[in-house]
């Protein structure tokens, strides 16, 4: 029998040819565009104030900023057993910044270290169990940090300003449903159950070889200790090039807070957003609300927006070069 070929149609053949790599490469500039548009009033006020900052400080925190793409590299590294080779994890960390900013949050940079593993030949399980291991470090280092700033500096921040009104009432049971709705669903469909406890083996098998390296437990800890204390450095020597009255330490402690309030506390309309979260911290820690949104401004525009499109031409060139 002969194919037919419906007019209109392309063949096989021309689809073949396509060239589906170049087009992707250009997606992550055009979502850039995208997102630039969208927030085009806040780009311009963010770079207007500063106009106004002491430029020594805005460049220790850009180096702060840099900084961290290290520190998610190390990190990375000390998630898996494989020497992972350096230069492209560090490209691949700074391009997954920019596409963490350009998806849903956390889905942009997990599928890109995702697709960096399985290049340089990670199994999928594996690389899944690296994935959940270097989550869980980062998540262990914020808190630590926090706990130890909230030590520290007992006196330095309001906590009741930071979580939403009637937010507390709705936290517990709806972790309750969640958490009765997995253990329902684990118990009563044996396939899930089976997928979960397979995936719970490869992780503690994975992040037994990875403590049985102290160089890869060190460079695992000390990258998921070090991420978190350099943003909350970044943004307390922008509040410093602002002149925020907040002390370096109180503001570090107002974002790593922030951060985590978020993470717990998601509401509804985007009133839940680190931006909003930070300024509410800021403002808790003592600052005044107009300064303490320009630095939230300013600190977005360093941490997020110029680096977006070096780092999305970054995110096109490693798949362009096939690094993911």
């Amino acid at each position: 029998m002969t194919a037919l070929q419906l007019p209109g149609l392309p063949s096989r053949r021309a689809l073949r040819r396509l060239p589906v790599r170049q087009v992707l490469c250009l997606v992550p500039l055009l979502l850039v565009l995208l997102v630039a548009a969208r927030h085009r009033s806040v780009l311009a006020e963010g770079f207007g104030r500063l106009r106004s900052a002491e430029w020594p400080w805005l460049l220790a925190a850009a180096g702060a900023t840099c900084l961290t793409w290290v520190a998610a590299a190390f990190t990375r590294q000390g998630a898996v057993v494989e020497r992972l080779p350096r230069r492209r994890l560090l490209a691949t960390q700074f391009a997954a910044g920019a596409a963490n900013h350009l998806l849903p949050t956390g889905l942009g940079a997990s599928a890109v270290n995702l697709r960096f593993l399985a290049v340089c030949g990670v199994p999928l399980a594996r690389s899944s169990a690296a994935l959940a291991l270097y989550l869980l470090a980062e998540t262990v280092g914020r808190l630590t940090l926090l706990a130890v700033l909230f030590a520290v500096f007992p006196d330095a921040l309001r906590l009741g300003a930071l979580v939403p009104p009637g937010a507390t009432g709705t936290l517990l049971p709806t972790a309750g449903a969640v958490l009765l709705g997995a253990s329902g669903a684990l118990v009563c469909v044996r396939r899930l159950r089976g997928a979960v406890s397979g995936f719970l083996r490869t992780a503690l098998g994975e992040a037994r070889s990875v403590h049985a390296r102290p160089a890869r437990a060190l460079a695992l800890w000390g990258g998921s200790f070090a991420f978190p204390a350099l943003q909350a450095a970044g943004l307390a020597l922008v509040g410093r090039a602002l002149g925020l009255p907040v002390p370096p330490a109180h503001m570090a402690l107002a974002y790593l807070a922030a951060t985590v309030a978020v993470a717990l506390v998601p509401t509804p309309g985007g009133l839940g957003s680190v931006d909003a979260a930070l300024v509410v911290a800021l403002v808790a820690a003592g600052g005044p609300a107009a300064l303490a949104t320009a630095v939230v401004l300013a600190f977005r525009i360093i941490t997020v927006w110029l680096p977006l499109l070096p780092g999305a031409l970054t995110l096109g060139a490693l798949v362009r070069l096939k690094v993911i």
